[in-house]
C-alpha cells in the first residue's frame, strides 16, 4: 500500500503575502487632496467626428465634495440667467435640463457614478475604484492626467485634465460618439463657500420630466 500525503485545503495553507505596488500620485491626486469645493467659468468648444467645430459655448462648473455639482452651459454672449443646458447632482439624483427641448431627465446619482467627468471631480466614489488614472506628461505648459471610466454606462471614453499646480486649467473629453469637447477654465476658486440653492434643482414649470427622482 502506497500512502499519499493529503494536501491541506487551500484556505488552510499560508501563502506568502505580496505587497501591493504603491500607486504613483498624479497631478489629479494632488489637486483632489484637500478639495472641498471648486467653482470656475469656462469656454467650451466641440469638434465632431468629421473635424467640424461647433460654435463656442460658455459655462460655469461648481463642485462640492462629496457627490454634488452644477454644470451650466449657454451660448457665447447669452444671458447668464438663461442657460441652454443644466446638469445638477444634488447628492441623490442626477438632473439634466435641456431648455430647447423643454425636457428634464433624472436618475439616481448612484447609478450614474461615472457618467461625466464632473462626477469624478465631485468624488462620489474612490477615484481608482471607478476610473483608470494615469499621468499623461506635459503639454501646452500643463501637467496632464488621463482618466478612463471602468463602467460601461459612462457618457465619455476618456477625459484629460490639465493642471498648473493645484489649478485646473483645461479639460478634454472624448465622448462615446467620437466627439472631442474641450473646456478652458478661468477664474477657478478653490474651496469657496457654495450657497445651498446652487446645488439644488427644481424642474421648470411646463418641462417634460423623464424618470423618477429619489425623494
Amino acid at each position: 500500500v502506497i500512502a499519499f500525503a493529503v494536501p491541506r485545503p487551500a484556505a488552510a495553507q499560508s501563502a506568502p503575502k505580496v505587497a501591493a505596488a504603491p500607486v504613483a500620485a498624479t497631478a489629479l491626486d494632488r489637486y483632489l487632496d484637500g478639495l472641498v469645493s471648486w467653482r470656475a467659468d469656462f469656454s467650451q468648444t466641440t469638434v465632431d467626428t468629421r473635424g467640424r467645430r461647433r460654435p463656442t459655448q460658455e459655462g460655469t462648473l461648481t463642485v462640492q465634495r462629496p457627490g454634488r455639482f452644477r454644470w451650466e452651459i449657454r451660448a457665447a454672449g447669452a444671458s447668464v440667467m438663461q442657460p441652454a443646458q443644466v446638469m445638477v447632482a444634488d447628492g441623490r439624483n442626477l438632473w439634466f435640463y435641456d431648455a430647447d427641448l423643454e425636457q428634464v431627465t433624472v436618475k439616481p446619482s448612484g447609478g450614474a457614478i461615472t457618467a461625466t467627468p464632473a462626477m469624478l471631480l465631485a468624488g462620489t466614489v474612490p477615484l481608482r475604484e471607478a476610473f483608470t488614472i494615469a499621468a499623461a506628461g506635459r503639454r501646452d505648459g500643463l501637467d496632464w492626467v488621463r482618466a478612463a471610466p471602468k463602467g460601461v454606462d459612462a457618457e465619455f471614453r476618456e477625459a484629460r485634465f490639465g493642471f498648473v499646480g493645484l489649478d485646473l486649467r483645461r479639460l478634454e473629453i472624448d465622448d462615446r460618439l467620437g466627439q472631442r469637447v474641450t473646456l478652458a477654465f478661468r477664474g477657478g476658486q478653490r474651496n469657496p463657500a457654495i450657497p445651498p440653492g446652487v446645488l439644488r434643482f427644481d424642474p421648470p414649470a411646463g418641462a417634460d420630466l423623464i424618470g423618477k427622482p429619489l425623494p
